[in-house]
């Protein structure tokens, strides 16, 4: 852009018109001139700030505004502009962006045209531990298939961590409580930092060549754990980087990866052979196998004494009824068991004879009753009794019995109903009479 006189400007040829010549610009032919002055003048450049006011749109562009402390530059990511970790932009991360300066005439507001984006700060780390991820699980060293199973009584085991953080303490204390004859080879390094993981790689390399020197199986290091605190993810960087990785992916002795908190995962927990949460609970898996061991013997040793205890008292219990069997087999308690059964058999039996004696009598008692009870004349006395008994009722009730005494008996001639009452009968009715010696028919003349 140069001056070409006091009240004129060159924009590409397109000139601003002076006082001379009052052209009146539109609002789209200023801003239009304005956005070629800025393409051309201010071009691409590279910008670094923070992010606030993220919009991702359906159609796949994505807005924001990029700020510091004094000033905010509208920025636009096309869906076609291949930007790395695109998925990684958000409020608040600081980020180093290349573009092309313009005008977004609809709004007249200028904006940058993002064609590249770095992440900085914890987002720059977030980035280079994904792409460290996929690069080292692409060739292989987080397959399952190849994490080896650890030892479930260890003897010995090489511990790589910091000599003054709490992680060392915390392991020691959980192994010292559950598994108290394990022996530890201790490598201290620094956890993090410049050269941590250096150190660490170093440490766990050093464990191997010892391992490999040591030549006696008897002596081995049966696992080694690598491990430290919780802090940030620039805390817990060193884990993360791949000299760590390769260490662990080429060590010869099984590795235990314990680093931070449960929240925490690292490059290390990945190529590891098993991943803790925390350094506790590291102590805890290596010394699983030999503490079960030591609760099952000591519950065990409860165990067997009861049993021996049950098995004593039942020995005393059998011996004691041996004794008593032997003392009631002596010839002496023998005899004297005869001579008691004899008494009781004398008196027993003078007692069934008695009994038998009485019991006979008065089945005999009975029979001459029955006997009595059962004699002819007598029986037939009194049946006669009682059939003349019988046949005086019968007499008394016949109905000749009744007629004889002068009663007669009269019916409806017709229907044969008995009269009861002269209420029953009715003038012109004929009435049959029944007399001892026969019968007699009337006419019902009238009623009285």
């Amino acid at each position: 852009m140069s001056r070409t006189s006091k009240n004129q400007w060159d924009f590409g040829g397109e000139l601003f018109p002076t006082e001379a010549v009052r052209k009146v610009l539109s609002v789209s032919e200023l801003t239009g001139n304005i956005k070629r002055l800025l393409e051309k003048q201010v071009g691409q450049v590279a910008v670094s700030g923070e992010i606030t006011n993220l919009r991702a749109q359906a159609s796949g562009h994505v807005y924001f505004t990029l700020k510091d402390v004094g000033a905010q530059l509208a920025c636009v990511l096309f869906r076609n502009t291949s930007v790395p970790h695109r998925a990684l932009l958000a409020d608040g991360q600081k980020v180093l962006l290349t573009g092309d300066v313009t005008v977004y005439e609809a709004r007249g507001q200028y904006q940058l045209i993002v064609s590249s984006a770095e992440l900085q700060g914890v987002g720059a780390l977030q980035a280079a531990f994904e792409r460290l991820k996929e690069k080292l699980a692409a060739e292989g060293l987080f397959k399952f298939e190849r994490k080896r199973k650890l030892p479930r009584y260890p003897q010995r085991i090489g511990l790589v961590t910091s000599p003054t953080g709490a992680a060392i303490r915390d392991v020691l204390h959980v192994i010292a409580r559950r598994q108290p004859g394990l022996e530890i080879i201790f490598v201290p390094c620094r956890v993090q930092g410049d050269g941590a993981a250096a150190e660490i790689a170093s440490a766990i390399r050093l464990l191997n060549a010892f391992q490999s020197a040591i030549g006696n199986r008897q002596s081995t290091i049966d696992l080694i754990l690598v491990t430290r605190g919780g802090g940030s993810l620039e805390d817990l960087w060193a884990f993360n980087e791949e000299a760590v990785a390769r260490a662990i992916f080429e060590s010869a002795v099984p590795v235990v990866s314990a680093v931070g908190h449960e929240i925490d995962f690292t490059i290390a927990d990945f190529v590891a052979d098993l991943r803790a949460a925390t350094p506790s609970a590291a102590a805890e898996l290596i010394t699983e196998g030999a503490f079960a061991s030591r609760e099952f013997v000591a519950d065990a040793t409860v165990r067997l004494r009861l049993l021996a205890r049950q098995h004593l008292e039942a020995a005393e219990e059998r011996f004691a009824q041996v004794r008593h069997r032997l003392s009631l087999a002596h010839p002496q308690r023998r005899l004297e068991g005869f001579a008691q059964r004899l008494d009781d058999a004398t008196v027993g039996l003078g007692r069934e004879m008695k009994s038998q004696l009485r019991e006979r009598q008065h089945r005999v008692q009975q029979a001459v009753a029955r006997l009595r009870q059962l004699k002819p004349a007598a029986r037939i006395a009194l049946r006669q009794a009682h059939l003349a008994s019988l046949t005086s009722r019968l007499r008394l009730l016949s109905p000749e019995n009744v007629l004889a005494r002068g009663y007669s008996i009269t019916t409806d001639a017709a229907t044969g109903k008995v009269i009861r009452r002269a209420g029953q009968a009715k003038p012109g009715q004929t009435l049959r009479t029944r007399v001892q010696d026969g019968a007699v028919e009337s006419v019902v003349r009238k009623l009285q």
